[in-house]
């Protein structure tokens, strides 16, 4: 069972917003993942390596976030909440919890638009609040030409229900989060992918990416956002070191590779980046698919005129 905490504050204002995600405050309801991602950035000593054991619930972060929305919302400091950048929201525990619906209901007292990122089809539940939040939040001054107050992205490193449960053993599977990201698509919400981070020659082949880029375009997709691997620490728990154990044990073809890229460094070298984000360039435009959400949400509004 996860353990309650008690926090001083769980709204966190972003030094910087970014371009690809629009974040002007980030919102985590619980801390650590059930989803057991290796590749994730969280990783550490400080969760282990089954992050699973160390989930902890906030347990008074509604009423903190009444709290801080409503002195925000006062001097009119509205901007995009991401739910959630360190951890997913819909983890299995939030079916007993609610803890991110109430936050939601919360979002929508202060009217605040929301950017929800998730592997999870759980966030179905939530459609009847994220409708309300699309229809009355109020967008900061230099997003209003968005006029979407509801952006959600769904996270992917793969389409492969059997790729998954080896690098994300624990979250929900990619087809039936396939399903969920039509429905999102279908009640009209700005919904996109997140494809952070795509493996290195396990889900980035050509092959795969095109059957992946193809499936994206079929769901009618308003966005892609890819990138590329980062691996970190060489501890018992640490991304690099999950990562290169799920590689020689599944992929031993692979390790030299892996070997050659992640002993030193934690990026892939830049040459593989720079043809990474030009093919990804490639395939959007072959796909015809946004490659940011700013964009995506211009276009949508065009076509609606």
């Amino acid at each position: 069972m996860p353990k309650e905490i008690l926090v001083k504050s769980v709204l966190n204002k972003t030094k910087k917003r970014d371009s690809w995600f629009l974040d002007d405050y980030t919102v985590n309801p619980y801390s650590s993942c059930s989803f057991n991602c290796l590749y994730c950035y969280i990783r550490g000593s400080k969760y282990g390596t089954n992050l699973e054991k160390s989930l902890s619930v906030k347990a008074n972060a509604v009423e903190i976030l009444d709290r801080q929305l409503a002195n925000r919302a006062k001097k009119n400091q509205y901007g995009f909440i991401v739910i959630s950048s360190a951890t997913d929201p819909y983890l299995q525990i939030e079916k007993d919890y609610g803890l991110t619906r109430a936050v939601l209901k919360t979002v929508l007292k202060h009217r605040f638009p929301v950017h929800i990122i998730t592997k999870s089809d759980l966030i179905e539940r939530d459609f009847d609040l994220l409708h309300q939040i699309d229809q009355c939040s109020v967008l900061p001054e230099d997003l209003k030409e968005l006029k979407r107050r509801v952006i959600i992205s769904f996270s992917f490193s793969t389409l492969q229900d059997e790729v998954s449960k080896i690098f994300e053993p624990g979250a929900t599977r990619p087809s039936v989060r396939y399903e969920t990201l039509k429905k999102t698509i279908h009640e009209g919400f700005l919904t996109g992918v997140s494809l952070m981070p795509l493996i290195p020659y396990v889900s980035d082949t050509t092959e795969q990416l095109h059957h992946m880029f193809s499936r994206l375009k079929e769901a009618k997709v308003d966005y892609v956002l890819p990138a590329t691997i980062t691996l970190f620490g060489d501890g018992r728990a640490s991304s690099r070191t999950l990562m290169m154990n799920a590689i020689e044990k599944y992929y031993p073809e692979l390790l030299d590779k892996y070997n050659k890229f992640f002993s030193h460094k934690a990026e892939m070298p830049m040459y593989y980046r720079n043809a990474f984000y030009k093919k990804m360039k490639e395939l959007c435009n072959e796909y015809t698919l946004n490659d940011g959400i700013r964009q995506a949400a211009l276009s949508k509004s065009r076509s609606t005129q």
